[in-house]
């Protein structure tokens, strides 16, 4: 596990958090107008999760957590940066939609929160999430070690094999091995996708954003993804794979298929630009 990198990682999201909020305006009146950043397919994977307690790994600045949070669940949000649970607290009270954040990295709440005997009906994680990840098997184990028995960890995830590619569609980086990546920084992806993230509009915001602190990426294969969690004790129950991205341009000449439906341009082939699945922990 390398952790010197997830501190290296923290300082760079914190840079990058304080920049995507700056295009989000007033996110507080979203939520209470009723909006949702949630796409059908956390929905639909999810399940009705009214009445049930539910932890949002690397939760990033609460949107999709307080989503979940209106749906009826109690949520837990988690992630690594200061800036994200700061914002993410502060949305919430001023939003008057309840739920927790708590910030810590991901492996270290883990274990804290296994050892203390907390467990949950679910546990969420979604785009962009993996790659932050140095050690597959230890994070598998500690989501199975907070779901309840019959309780299930549904993930959403960009597709392994449309991330060897930069952002011309030229292959770049390894599909295998867990390889370390560094780059430049955590970029500005909400400015990059725009309305596709956020389904209330943008603002100007920051321009022309630029990371003071580099990053580090872990490179997993779906198989990776899916074996880890099958060795800490999970069963698989569905694995399901989408021709589209939900709502990141992360390459160059995406189309919106409708739906903030993000897919490769007309004349590509398809291509598998994100996965969801769910596991469950036996009763």
């Amino acid at each position: 596990m390398r952790t010197d990198l997830h501190e290296a990682n923290r300082l760079s999201w914190n840079a990058a958090t304080a920049a995507h909020n700056s295009h989000k305006g007033d996110q507080a009146a979203f939520f209470r107008n009723g909006g949702s950043t949630l796409f059908p397919e956390e929905v639909d994977l999810l399940g009705d999760v009214g009445g049930l307690s539910l932890v949002h790994l690397q939760c990033n600045s609460g949107q999709d957590s307080l989503s979940l949070a209106r749906l009826g669940a109690e949520v837990t949000g988690v992630d690594i940066s200061d800036e994200a649970i700061d914002f993410a607290s502060r949305l919430s009270v001023e939003s008057g939609v309840a739920a927790t954040f708590e910030r810590a990295d991901v492996f270290a709440w883990l274990e804290a929160a296994s050892r203390a005997g907390r467990s949950f009906d679910r546990a969420f994680s979604s785009y962009g999430a993996i790659i932050w990840l140095s050690d597959l098997m230890a994070w598998a184990r500690g989501v199975a070690g907070v779901l309840k028995p019959g309780g299930r960890f549904v993930l959403v995830e960009f597709h392994p094999m449309v991330m060897v590619f930069n952002e011309h569609w030229q292959p770049h980086y390894d599909y295998f091995g867990g390889a370390v990546i560094e780059e430049p920084g955590v970029g500005d992806y909400v400015a990059q996708s725009g309305d596709g993230l956020m389904p209330d509009g943008t603002l100007a915001g920051v321009d022309d954003f630029r990371n003071p602190h580099r990053s580090y990426e872990f490179a997993w294969g779906l198989a990776d993804v899916v074996s880890a969690l099958l060795s800490a004790g999970l069963r698989l129950e569905r694995l399901i794979e989408y021709p589209y991205a939900n709502g990141w341009r992360g390459f160059e000449r995406m189309r919106d298929l409708g739906g903030r439906r993000m897919a490769p341009p007309e004349d590509m082939p398809s291509l598998p630009m994100m996965y969801g699945l769910v596991a469950s922990k036996p009763a």
